[in-house]
């Protein structure tokens, strides 16, 4: 995973916390929703990044 990845999945995923905290703070059950979603989405983009670095170590240690 490149840095620019890191840091654009951990911005949505920031940007996801915001939106449902403001969501909370205003009793807006869309906007609450909407946040949960992005970061839900951002942490899925994550977990997809990390297995495929895994398995690209996985591969190179073979490999030699």
């Amino acid at each position: 995973m490149s840095l620019g990845d890191k840091a654009r999945n951990k911005a949505e995923e920031l940007k996801g916390t915001v939106k449902e905290r403001v969501g909370d703070a205003t009793d807006n059950e869309s906007m609450q929703a909407e946040g949960a979603r992005e970061r839900a989405a951002a942490k899925a983009k994550q977990a997809g990044e990390h297995v495929k670095d895994a398995g690209r170590e996985a591969r190179d240690a073979f490999r030699g």
